[in-house]
């Protein structure tokens, strides 16, 4: 805000008369019932101007009782608790606060009406017309306003989402092939590094649940189990010693117990008979779901 306002002075785009605009610094010096101060963060971004303001926290200003406060926005959904948390900030302070529910209104929309966009199509007159901006019911809405060029050289409006391609050259404007796109995850630390769906899932379902990690010790002469099974969790519950991983590790013998000597001599059948288990009993007894993945050693 403060580039574009010097810039727009300097330019004579924006006309101030001199002594008018305040330098940041000189804002609190000043008498208060002389001073207006634009401020950005509406939204209640973390680290905008304004959200530092709300909490005593900017270099240049800060709220005392008897300021007026308006917030000249609309609150766009699912900025709804950032918002009122700032806002309740702000009215600790003790100022008067002026919002967009209140008459009469303090905000106009920055998005053109009807009427206006309807005069751009008829000032400009596209052959070709592409709606940008907007969910798809308001890029239809778009397009259908163009129709009435239908006979003032408009050959096509196009509704484009995302993955759908234009192709443009000497011959016009006609609809490419979909490509594949999306979010690219990145490792941390690296350029090129792309992590994969199932890391991303994995990663999640650890975040959440955290692991489960039955540790099997299997004689490889008889195909028995040597002592119980010793199980490892973190993120799953506290410690290694509660009633709950202590019974788990009796779900674990008795699979094991169960098995065929053929299911035992083979570590990938074991391995998955443990795992759907383990799972059945954790889900049953906590409702939870761990990431599950059992170890089989050969002793």
């Amino acid at each position: 805000m403060l580039n574009v306002t010097e810039i727009a002075h300097s330019l004579g785009l924006l006309s101030i008369p001199d002594s008018t605009l305040l330098r940041p610094q000189d804002i609190m010096p000043s008498a208060p019932h002389k001073v207006a101060v634009i401020v950005s963060g509406t939204q209640g971004e973390p680290m905008s101007a304004l959200s530092r303001v709300a909490v005593d926290n900017h270099k240049h200003l800060y709220l005392e009782p008897g300021d007026t406060v308006v917030l000249s926005s609309r609150i766009i959904p699912g900025n709804e608790k950032a918002i009122y948390r700032m806002m309740n900030h702000i009215a600790r302070r003790g100022v008067e606060l002026i919002y967009g529910t209140m008459k009469p209104s303090v905000h106009v929309s920055g998005h053109a009406s009807e009427d206006e966009l309807k005069l751009i199509l008829n000032l400009v007159r596209p052959r070709y017309f592409i709606p940008i901006h907007g969910e798809y019911r308001q890029l239809s809405r778009h397009a259908s306003l163009a129709q009435h060029l239908r006979f003032a050289g408009l050959e096509e409006a196009f509704v484009l989402e995302t993955g759908d391609t234009l192709e443009i050259d000497r011959f016009g404007a006609r609809r490419g092939e979909k490509i594949t796109v999306g979010r690219i995850c990145i490792d941390s630390g690296s350029l090129d590094d792309v992590v994969e769906d199932l890391v991303i899932r994995d990663r999640r379902h650890l975040s959440e649940d955290g692991f489960v990690l039955p540790i099997i010790a299997i004689n490889k002469h008889t195909g028995k189990s040597e002592g119980l099974p010793e199980i490892v969790s973190r993120g799953f519950v506290a410690g290694d010693g509660t009633a709950i991983l202590q019974e788990a590790r009796g779900v674990v013998a008795r699979t094991l117990e169960t098995s065929t000597p053929e299911e035992r001599g083979d570590w990938g059948v074991m391995q998955e008979k443990i795992r759907i288990d383990l799972k059945r009993f954790l889900s049953k007894q906590t409702q939870r779901r761990p990431l599950i993945m059992p170890v089989i050693l050969e002793v």
